[in-house]
């Protein structure tokens, strides 16, 4: 019974709440109203419930008098200055018409003899690294294990001694994991390079071959017939040109060569960016993920006999990096 009465007082005020303003401003402002045993009250002023607060004074600032309340200021927005005028351009040759061919490279780099060597190799070695990173991380907890069996008959100086001992063969270790992680990607970096080089100048002769000036990745085509897809020609040609690629030997880091910054000539004697066979270009990816994946792809593009080559952009995925990352010096 309270708590239905209680329910009824809550409607009932929630029902009444938007009465209220309306009956206090039918009431004179200035009319007075009495309350037995009480002295006389005034009607407070009138408020406008929608006018912006005044601002509260800043502390240690002299109370002065308020400003009367005025309209609130208008909105402004930037001027910008006004656009220039374009002068009109001088016609210029127009592009030759559009001979399209259509390449998947996904499906390339599955085909690819040398891309599979890739993952079996660079697999393998990363796998015999997360078993040897396991053994290595449960010989620490042995080793920790062992300490805190013995901890009791040890003296403080022997176990510091021990403590130190595992916290170094744990900084070894890791640091020994890290290199060998790091050679592993640059050795599928210099792999996949290779495949990358050779793969350009495939698109590029195959588009010719056709007369195609504009290739366009698969992905990016939502309907196409089979007379513009070129990848089964493009892979073909590849696996005759590059069946193998040249694989550093395991732990070997791969030829190296210092990066010059964009726009600095050529040394005398020096191949031009990206002409090395074997190196990989600037912009390869890092080592990631297994080529048997969908690897990443730029959209290459072709060219007319006779007319200069454009510009062939192709980025296959190198392989994966470890499931199991070396442990950290916080499992002591």
């Amino acid at each position: 019974m309270r708590y239905s009465a209680s329910l009824l007082a809550l409607a009932s005020a929630t029902l009444l709440m938007p009465l209220a303003p309306a009956r206090a401003q039918q009431a004179p402002q200035s009319q007075p109203w009495f309350v037995p045993g009480q002295q006389p009250q005034k009607a407070p002023p009138r408020t406008n419930p929608h006018a912006t607060p005044p601002a509260a004074p800043a502390a240690g600032a002299e109370a002065g008098p308020a400003a009367p309340p005025g309209p609130p200021p208008p909105q402004m927005q930037l001027q910008l200055p006004p656009v220039p005028q374009l002068p009109p351009l001088p016609k210029g040759a127009a592009p030759p018409a559009a001979v399209i061919g259509v390449l998947g490279v996904p499906e390339v780099m599955r085909a690819s003899t040398a891309a599979q060597e890739i993952e079996r190799v660079i697999g393998g070695r990363r796998a015999k690294l997360n078993q040897d990173a396991q053994k290595e991380q449960a010989a620490w907890r042995d080793m920790q294990q062992a300490l805190v069996n013995d901890r009791a008959k040890l003296k403080p100086d022997q176990i510091r001694a021990r403590e130190r001992a595992l916290q170094d063969r744990i900084t070894t270790a890791q640091r020994q994991f890290r290199d060998r992680n790091r050679i592993i990607q640059e050795e599928g970096q210099y792999a996949l390079g290779q495949i990358e080089q050779t793969l350009i100048s495939v698109i590029r002769q195959v588009s010719e071959s056709r007369g195609m000036n504009l290739v366009l990745h698969r992905q990016q085509v939502a309907l196409n017939v089979n007379e513009f897809d070129i990848t089964a020609q493009v892979a073909s040609e590849l696996n005759k040109l590059l069946p193998h690629v040249i694989i550093p030997a395991e732990g070997q880091e791969p030829p190296m060569v210092p990066v010059k910054p964009q726009g600095a000539p050529p040394a005398a004697g020096a191949p031009a960016a990206g002409a090395s066979a074997g190196t990989p270009s600037a912009g390869a990816a890092p080592a990631g993920t297994p080529l048997a994946g969908a690897p990443a792809a730029g959209a290459p593009a072709g060219a007319n006999a006779g007319a200069p080559a454009p510009e062939v952009s192709v980025t296959p995925t190198p392989p994966a990096a470890p499931t199991a990352a070396p442990p950290a010096a916080s499992d002591k």
